[in-house]
Formats: structure tokens, C-alpha cells, sequence
């Protein structure tokens, strides 16, 4: 285990040597270089899929340190494995603007450049869309708006139907009361009638048999 340690760490130290090497290589060359270093790269990380597998087969009073010592390599090397991906990201990034500004540079526009038109057309109607999109909105506020109105004049329309109501059913209740007592002062004057036709049916037949 200690000598696959040993040329690991020596590996790990360099590829940080190589790893100044890629601001100082030309375009031809960067890549030759950006491989190199990621083959190594790859090697040390297969050391240390094996020094992982030693490292439980190590006595436990040498296995914690020892794991230690693999975890602070693997931490150097994957260091290392995000600074070339940084750089090549970057290189990629600055290689595309060298593109795009020479393509600006040697590009001739003219009157009718069609692919300008192009680009003027898909603007106008990005900017159509966007208005459209607006005005849709607006409509949409607007239908809101009414219909709220309209639910708050019916809702006024049914508080005075409901107020009319009750009132009709006022005039109802208070009616029918009236009607009652009529129907009662009714009654009360016909009995009061048939009694008196009866009191003046006895009194005749009284006053027939013992006066005549």
C-alpha cells in the first residue's frame, strides 16, 4: 500500500506542474496537454480505487490513518479534475467569442440581407405577440369587471325583491287577522240576531196564551 500511495501522491504533484502549462500552450498544442493531464487524472483515481481496497486490509490501529491519507488524495485530485474541467470551460467560452467576433468582423451587410430581415420580422412579431398578450390581458380585466358589476346589481335586485316580499307577507299576516275578526263579528251578530228571533217567538207565544 505504501508504495501505490507513494506514486499516487507523486502523480498527484505532477499534474500540478502540468497544470501551468495550459496558460502557456499555444492552440495547437493545448489539447496534447488538456489529454495528458486527464490521463493521469485517471490513473490516480484507479490507485485509488485500489489503496480504498487495501486500506480495509490494513490493521485497525493503521487503518484510520491510513484512510485519512487516501481521502486527502482523493480531495487533491478531484481538485484537481474541477480546475482542468474550469479551464476548459473557459477555453471553450473564449474560443466561441474568437468565433463570433471574427465572424462579425468579416461579415458584409448590405440593404437586403435576408437573414437581417429575418431577424427584424421575428422581433416585430415577438413584439406583436407581446401587444396581443397585453390587449388579451386588458379584455380579460375588463369582462372581470363587468361581471362583478353585474353580480352586485342583481345582488341589490334581490336584497329589494326579498324586502318586498316580507313586506307582502306583512300585508298577509295583518289581512288575514282582519278577515278573522270579521268572520267572528259575524258570527257573533247572527247568533246575537237568532237569539233575539227566538226571545221574540217566546214572548209572542207568551203573550198569546195568557192574554188572550
Amino acid at each position: 500500500m505504501e508504495s501505490l500511495y507513494h506514486q499516487s501522491n507523486k502523480q498527484v504533484h505532477e499534474v500540478q506542474s502540468h497544470m501551468g502549462l495550459l496558460e502557456t500552450s499555444d492552440k495547437q498544442s493545448i489539447h496534447l496537454v488538456e489529454n495528458e493531464i486527464q490521463a493521469r487524472i485517471d490513473q490516480i483515481f484507479s490507485n485509488l480505487e485500489r489503496l480504498e481496497i487495501l486500506c480495509s486490509k490494513e490493521p485497525p490501529s493503521k487503518r484510520q490513518n491510513a484512510k485519512l491519507r487516501v481521502d486527502q488524495l482523493k480531495y487533491d485530485v478531484q481538485h484537481l479534475q474541477t480546475a482542468l474541467r474550469n479551464f476548459q470551460h473557459r477555453r471553450y467560452v473564449r474560443d466561441q467569442q474568437d468565433r463570433e467576433r471574427e465572424e462579425l468582423l468579416t461579415r458584409s451587410y448590405t440593404t437586403n440581407d435576408s437573414e437581417t430581415t429575418i431577424h427584424m420580422d421575428e422581433t416585430l412579431q415577438f413584439n406583436s405577440s407581446i401587444r396581443n398578450a397585453h390587449q388579451g390581458i386588458d379584455d380579460l380585466l375588463g369582462s372581470g369587471s363587468s361581471v362583478l358589476e353585474g353580480l352586485r346589481d342583481q345582488r341589490k335586485t334581490l336584497k329589494g325583491t326579498h324586502k318586498k316580499i316580507l313586506d307582502v307577507a306583512n300585508m298577509l299576516g295583518l289581512s288575514n287577522t282582519v278577515m278573522r275578526l270579521i268572520e267572528k263579528r259575524a258570527f257573533q251578530d247572527k247568533a246575537i240576531m237568532i237569539g233575539g228571533m227566538l226571545l221574540t217567538c217566546v214572548f209572542m207565544i207568551l203573550v198569546i196564551k195568557y192574554l188572550t
